[in-house]
């Protein structure tokens, strides 16, 4: 009989209004990772953000992205992965510590979240501080996140997250997939490299 998996890999707005110049070069590690996590059998969850009309975005800011159905798809790279996803969680909001995904998280019992995606200083970064405060422990893949804002917002954001959270729950996707840093109990992912 297998040890129950208590770590969940998740990912963060992987979605084709989140893509441009700046995150585009997070796609082909996101493919990479949520292949070699899924081949083992553990646990993956999409989020999926969407923007609704009269949101916090488009009254502070006049943000109004994000609403048409083709800009909420997840991306044609990692949409075969979400279609066998444990959930797929959509959200309004920035964090995905949504009730449907507290509940998610508590019924299957999982202590770790393995976050990846877009925007590291937006929600992969508020998922990671609203776990944190729920008492799970966050690990961002910091080669599997990017910022559509550009570079120094990804970096902002993992500075902070030394800072708020711990250095050592900043890892590689190199890292987690070997097993040389990650989740208590991994033992890493050895799969071949998706092309």
């Amino acid at each position: 009989m297998s040890t129950p998996h208590t770590a969940a890999l998740v990912i963060v707005d992987a979605q084709a209004g989140f893509i441009n110049e700046h995150s585009q070069h997070a796609v082909p590690q996101l493919e990479r990772l949520v292949h070699a996590w899924s081949a083992t059998g553990r646990p993956v969850v999409f989020t999926r953000f969407y923007n609704p009309a009269g949101s916090p975005y488009e009254h502070v800011t006049g943000w109004t992205r994000l609403r048409t159905p083709q800009e909420q798809r997840i991306v044609d790279e990692l949409a075969p992965y979400a279609s066998s996803a444990v959930a797929i969680i959509d959200k309004p909001g920035s964090s995905a510590l949504t009730p449907e995904f507290v509940t998610t998280i508590e019924n299957a019992g999982w202590t770790d979240l393995v976050l990846a995606g877009i925007d590291t200083d937006a929600c992969v970064y508020d998922t990671a501080t609203a776990a944190y405060h729920r008492g799970l422990l966050p690990w961002i893949v910091t080669d599997a996140c990017a910022s559509t804002g550009g570079p120094e917002y990804h970096d902002a954001a993992l500075l902070l997250a030394r800072r708020n959270i711990s250095p050592r729950q900043l890892i590689t996707v190199d890292e987690l997939l070997t097993g040389s840093a990650g989740p208590p109990g991994h033992t890493g992912c050895h799969t071949q490299h998706v092309d």
